[in-house]
């Protein structure tokens, strides 16, 4: 599983040009499913993304989590972020999973982010979304749970 995590001021989600959901002060979370990714992958990455200090303290150093500021969380399903692009100039999306298997593991991770946190905004699986975000600093990582276990 890969995810782009982004500390944000504000983040939106649009369909068809209507507002879906928003979130203020916290991260978005961009999730992309690859084939043999199991719920072990997205506990991973959700205990990771909630806990990466990448929050000012009143020092100014980056120093606490989402968990410690009490912020909020947007996930977006993702799959381009399986996108391999070493040959050609079209990626290819075939290690992204099985969209049924895809969609059961991004509700798992939606489902417990919500356990975890108490402002949890989604997308909609494979519905073309407009994002807006406020990306604050910018703060931009990148995890995948196969590089990390």
């Amino acid at each position: 599983m890969r995810a782009v995590i982004q500390r944000v001021d504000h983040a939106g989600v649009k369909i068809s040009n209507k507002e879906f959901s928003t979130i203020n002060e916290g991260i978005l979370v961009f999730i992309g499913v690859a084939k043999g990714d199991s719920e072990k992958d997205a506990d991973y990455i959700l205990e990771k993304s909630i806990n990466l200090r990448i929050f000012e303290d009143e020092h100014d150093k980056m120093n606490q989590s989402l968990l410690d500021i009490n912020g909020s969380m947007m996930v977006v399903s993702q799959f381009t972020l399986l996108g391999d692009c070493i040959k050609g100039r079209r990626p290819s999306f075939t290690g992204a999973e099985e969209l049924t298997i895809a969609n059961k593991l991004y509700e798992y991770f939606v489902g417990r982010a919500k356990e975890r946190i108490c402002h949890v905004s989604t997308g909609k699986f494979q519905e073309m979304m407009k994002i807006e975000l406020i990306n604050n600093g910018p703060v931009t990582i990148l995890l995948d749970s196969r590089k990390n276990f």
